[in-house]
């Protein structure tokens, strides 16, 4: 699963992946302007974001409009995820030590990031893993399209025994079918998953199996989890958009840390709107990355200073910028989006040392945040 040697200059190519690819995302362009045209309507008896045909955003959310413009951008992803990209300096922990590492801190409350959205956290004893994507590809039609260029911080055969999954929605960088066929331990693993996305995981053995709709809370190995609304969509199939749900998550112990996972997310009043209610998180993990360019990013991923805007809206008090330096999802590089982060984050005057950019495969120890921080905070 670990990415083949690069180049020193980091750049090269593999022959007849775009030629090949080109003509399948001509076609998928227009069928996704077809089915783009028209919006099901709400369904009768539920609540707002579902509709006819599956589901949407929180009333008042930017909307994501289809235009022609992104068929050049489209087909010249093909090209950038065709080459190979030298990772930052410095952006990587070896693999030896971030092993070390990991065991070292093993019963502590804990912070590891594995990569892109993938993060694994230890919360009184308890294991969760978020988003696990442990493959190269991010597609559907391997080995075409988005390819990571950092391998993962932590080899799945490594990794400790996992309690908990939680996945954020459907997409390839999110729900990496392999990976979930692939988790040592799922005979003893919940998924936690919003709407629509449980067969994957119960037809692949998982222990018990949990759909949560917005506002639903489920209690699995002592944590209690809550899907919340975000400003995102779903699709995994040609035909089908927004058909399953996407959704961010409180994760809590009774006392202790309160996190929150955010999955993919734009800006957009909702967060706001639900603060008083559940607001006052320790950690936020928090999707900064793949922002640009607007014109195809708008309404799916913030730009990294509304990421920040997402956070002081919830009362996050400690801030992980995940969802970048992995894959080449936008035209933002691999360190655009940490360094608008951290810009931002000054910006609204939020100190340097609650604003963690993490390396790959990094472990830091989660605490709760100061009794003079605890703001609104809310739960147990």
């Amino acid at each position: 699963m670990t990415p083949g040697p690069r180049p020193k200059n980091g750049r090269r190519a593999r022959p007849g992946a775009v030629a090949s690819a080109a003509g399948g995302v001509v076609a998928l362009a227009f069928v996704i302007a077809a089915t783009a045209c028209s919006a099901p309507g709400h369904k009768p008896s539920s609540p707002y974001h579902h509709t006819t045909a599956g589901f949407r955003n929180p009333e008042g959310s930017p909307e994501r409009q289809w235009s022609w413009r992104r068929l050049p951008w489209i087909l010249g992803r093909l090209v950038a995820s065709s080459l190979d990209i030298e990772p930052p300096p410095n952006h990587v922990v070896p693999a030896s030590e971030a092993l070390a590492a990991l065991y070292a801190m093993k019963d502590r409350d804990t912070l590891t990031w594995i990569g892109h959205n993938t993060v694994l956290l230890r919360i009184g004893g308890t294991t969760v893993l978020t988003d696990p994507w442990f493959t190269d590809y991010a597609s559907p039609i391997r080995p075409i399209g988005p390819r990571r260029y950092v391998p993962p911080g932590i080899a799945i055969e490594a990794l400790p025994p996992i309690d908990v999954v939680v996945i954020s929605h459907g997409h390839y960088d999110h729900l990496d079918l392999p990976t979930i066929a692939s988790l040592p331990g799922r005979e003893r693993t919940t998924a936690v998953v919003p709407l629509g996305l449980g067969r994957y995981f119960a037809e692949r053995g998982y222990a018990r199996v949990v759909e949560l709709d917005w506002f639903e809370d489920t209690m699995a190995a002592g944590l209690k989890i809550t899907a919340l609304p975000v400003v995102h969509w779903s699709k995994r199939s040609v035909f089908k958009t927004n058909d399953t749900l996407w959704a961010g998550f409180a994760i809590e112990r009774a006392g202790g840390l309160r996190i929150y996972f955010g999955g993919d997310a734009e800006y957009g009043p909702i967060y706001g709107e639900i603060t008083d209610q559940y607001g006052g998180f320790d950690v936020g993990l928090l999707s900064i990355g793949a922002f640009l360019p607007r014109f195809v990013m708008n309404g799916a991923h913030c730009v990294p200073r509304a990421c920040i805007g997402i956070a002081t809206d919830l009362d996050v008090h400690t801030l992980v910028g995940i969802h970048w330096g992995t894959v080449p999802l936008g035209s933002d590089g691999p360190l655009e989006a940490a360094t608008r982060f951290r810009e931002g984050a000054r910006g609204a005057r939020i100190a340097d040392d609650r604003v963690w950019l993490l390396k790959i495969g990094e472990t830091r120890e989660l605490r709760k945040r100061p009794k003079h921080a605890e703001g609104r905070q809310t739960g147990g």
